[in-house]
């Protein structure tokens, strides 16, 4: 049985309770057991509760709450203790997640966790010559995952494996799991069923503790899917129409729902497609109700024992008749046309058939310079099927693409399935480079040579993401997003002008012809080839690991504890930036070139808000020191303040801190000596991450308050000695002049999350409750 002593617990899984069946979430954890009798049960208590339909999200969330029986449940408001089934963890973010762990003084995870190296791999000259270079130059930091993965219990999937969100869905993911992440697109799982969350690494190492996870309780925002997707139009499609339907904040502390007749027309790898974008619409994740799509791709995927228990738990893996959703969205599949959005914005949508016009309107370039396709998004069987289709035939006409073009496999098992049947070859004659099983250009890991930094271009990706500078690091690449069959027609024309639909190409002959809708089969008739074995269990004997930090390194550094709130209010802090409009976490940490320093918290805070825009000058990394009065750049300000000892405030607009999970944009501020963010709104997770690394995330009870708020103005915020949830903080402006305003500042914190702010961080509070 689950052993609880003091909130931690101590084994994840009782066997116990799996009395129908035994079924093993991975062969490789065969000794973890799926447990839905529990899910199962804790389903039941809530539907007597609460005596009402409860839709698929509310079924898997509440099936995993700590304590079902007094749980206060209440949509969008209510904090709820869950207790996730497993972590993934990318290298990128897994480097502080374990460092953290380490710090915790833990001796091994309490739940399944795993550990995937595909952010550090570089796109440069091909997948060979890639990762042998990428091996090379992380040596220090793929050794010091592999080791702490061995010493701790976490199972090491090693560069070359893939990107973590398809070997999530190809050997972790299932129908009912709570599964979180620390990657922001780890809602890929929810096109096989899950629940699956992306976080950043404090959230991460208190589920590794074995200490409950706290979420806010989700609204649920319903799309009924009807009709059936046919021709030109994909799962891409629908994601992108959602994206442009509900903007990129739109799903903000929500999940996203998709049910109705639709669904079954999408196989099951398309349904991760969709669930994998909902991230750019700030939901929570997104997920689709079990079915034979997913049954088949279970069984495919050498899983059929767990479709078999699926099947037999089904009532729970479907929502209730009646259901109701705090929003409803409709979405006729046969209606829906190809699309693509961008640029700069992944929820600025047009169809395929007006985005060259609109280009040209706009002045956007209507060349295309690359087409890129893969990533976590969109690198399945079928997706690749899809764009060698479309290859296929342009090569039966003499032509290949006019525009450079790339291709990503998602996973070694892909890469190696796809070489085996001639996909890969297609697309490589029409002018493709396989890149290595990663992410690669899509989250700027791109040794970009065709342009120059400032040089106006267009990129079309089947990508999911498109903010300034992401991909290449030019701010003047305008990214467009869409399918991967629309990547490589696009790239074959060379042209946003271009149509597949109706235009026609002129082949080698001279004759003109008009490509036709690409059909593949969604999985391979034949068995995946697996490819090589890229995967590390932990030992069963942990005695003899040992996980080395050099205290020279420049990419590693163990972390020391944050100071503990001193008890007073925060008083004549001074503003290091106020920003002016987007701010993603890229503009707060980015990635590209910094990636390196992940693990390493003083060196990757030399990037702190260098991409955000100052609205004193308009200009990225320029801020004013207010005791100098010299401008100069954002870090260097930042160590100014801290190493004479004043606190200092970032004052952000609308949805701060969009975009990726990355805790690092919320680490660096706290290491640099700020104590709050003061913004408009913020997306979730960077809400939630703030909370863990000790700052205060706080928001104008009146928006238009954000005009009151000048560069040069010092900020108390005051009323912390009583601070209690829902009730708000004042804030006093002090003018240079000697005037002075008051202002009124709302915050979600509960009780768990003030105690955080108290002692200092997250892991302070955790290591707190150990030595009681």
């Amino acid at each position: 049985l689950q052993v609880l002593s003091k909130g931690v617990r101590r084994y994840h899984v009782a066997p116990v309770l799996c009395q129908r069946a035994k079924v093993a979430m991975s062969h490789f954890e065969p000794n973890e057991y799926i447990n839905y009798e529990m899910l199962e049960k804790n389903i039941n208590i809530v539907h007597k509760r609460l005596d009402r339909p409860l839709t698929l999200s509310e079924k898997i969330v509440y099936g995993h709450l700590d304590d079902p029986v007094k749980q206060d449940i209440e949509r969008g408001k209510t904090y709820l203790r869950l207790r996730p089934d497993r972590v993934a963890m990318q290298d990128a973010t897994a480097q502080m997640a374990m460092l953290q762990f380490i710090s915790s003084g833990l001796p091994k995870v309490a739940v399944p966790s795993t550990i995937h190296c595909d952010h550090l791999i570089e796109a440069q000259l091909g997948a060979e010559k890639d990762l042998r270079r990428a091996k090379d130059v992380n040596q220090e930091v793929y050794n010091f995952l592999a080791t702490a993965g061995a010493k701790y219990g976490v199972g090491f999937w090693k560069p070359g494996s893939g990107i973590i969100h398809q070997i999530i869905l190809e050997n972790y993911a299932y129908p009912g799991v709570l599964l979180i992440g620390t990657d922001s697109h780890t809602p890929n799982g929810g096109g096989l069923g899950g629940i699956c969350i992306g976080v950043g690494g404090a959230d991460a190492v208190d589920v590794m503790a074995g200490i409950p996870w706290e979420l806010k309780c989700p609204k649920v925002i319903g799309i009924k899917l009807t009709g059936e997707l046919s021709g030109w139009s994909s799962p891409k499609d629908v994601i992108l129409k959602v994206a442009g339907i509900l903007t990129v904040k739109g799903g903000t502390g929500a999940i996203i729902e998709y049910h109705g007749p639709g669904v079954d027309s999408i196989s099951c790898t398309g349904m991760a497609t969709i669930c994998n974008m909902g991230a750019e619409i700030g939901a929570t994740t997104s997920l689709f109700p079990y079915n034979h799509r997913m049954k088949k791709y279970l069984s495919k995927t050498g899983r059929a024992e767990i479709a078999a228990l699926a099947d037999e738990f089904q009532a729970h893996l479907v929502p209730d008749a009646g259901c109701e959703y705090d929003q409803l969205v409709e979405i006729n599949l046969s209606e829906l046309k190809p699309h693509i959005n961008g640029p700069f914005t992944p929820d600025l949508a047009h169809p395929v058939a007006d985005v060259g016009a609109v280009a040209e309107k706009e002045g956007w370039p209507v060349d295309i310079r690359v087409g890129l396709i893969g990533s976590c998004t969109n690198s399945s069987y079928e997706d690749m099927g899809r764009a060698a289709a479309v290859a296929k035939q342009a090569l039966a006409h003499g032509l290949k693409c006019k525009s450079q073009f790339t291709v990503t496999p998602g996973s070694e098992q892909i890469r190696a399935t796809i070489e085996r049947d001639g996909y890969a070859g297609i697309l490589r004659d029409v002018g493709g480079v396989v890149l290595a099983n990663a992410c690669g250009p899509c989250i700027g890991q791109w040794d970009r040579k065709d342009t120059k930094k400032g040089e106006k271009n267009t990129i079309v990706t089947s990508y999911n993401r498109n903010f300034t500078g992401r991909n290449d690091a030019n701010p003047e690449t305008h990214a467009f997003v869409t399918s991967p069959e629309i990547v490589t027609a696009l790239a074959i024309a060379g042209t946003l002008k271009f149509n597949p639909e109706m235009d026609f190409l002129t082949g080698a002959d001279g004759k003109k012809f008009k490509l036709e809708a690409p059909d593949a089969d969604e999985l391979p008739t034949l068995e995946f080839d697996p490819g090589q074995d890229t995967y590390q269990h932990p030992p069963k004997d942990r005695s003899g690991q040992h996980v080395d930090v050099s205290p020279t390194s420049q990419r590693l550094q163990l972390l020391e504890p944050f100071d503990k709130w001193d008890g007073k209010d925060l008083e004549d802090m001074l503003i290091l930036i106020k920003v002016k409009g987007k701010c993603t976490t890229d503009h707060i940490s980015a990635a590209g070139p910094w990636l390196k320093f992940r693990g390493h918290l003083d060196n990757i805070s030399n990037n702190l808000l260098i991409g955000a825009i100052n609205i004193e000058n308009g200009k990225a990394n320029s801020v004013r020191n207010a005791l100098t009065q010299e401008f100069g750049p954002v870090p260097d300000t930042a160590r100014y303040y801290k190493e004479n000892g004043i606190k200092w405030v970032v004052v952000g607009d609308e949805n701060y801190g969009e975009g990726s999970s990355r805790e690092h944009a919320a680490l660096e501020p706290r290491h640099l000596g700020g104590r709050a963010i003061i913004t408009k709104s913020f997306a979730r997770i960077h809400e939630t991450n703030l909370k863990k690394q000790g700052l205060l995330p706080l928001t104008f009870a009146d928006p238009a308050d954000y005009n009151k708020i000048h560069p040069v103005d010092k900020l108390s915020i005051v009323g912390l000695a009583d601070f209690a949830p829902g009730k708000p903080l004042k804030c006093i402006i002090k003018h240079p002049n000697g005037g002075q305003e008051t202002i009124m500042l709302n915050h979600t914190f509960n009780e768990t999350q003030i105690e955080w702010f108290q002692a200092g961080s997250a892991l302070n509070r955790m290591k707190e409750m150990q030595q009681h």
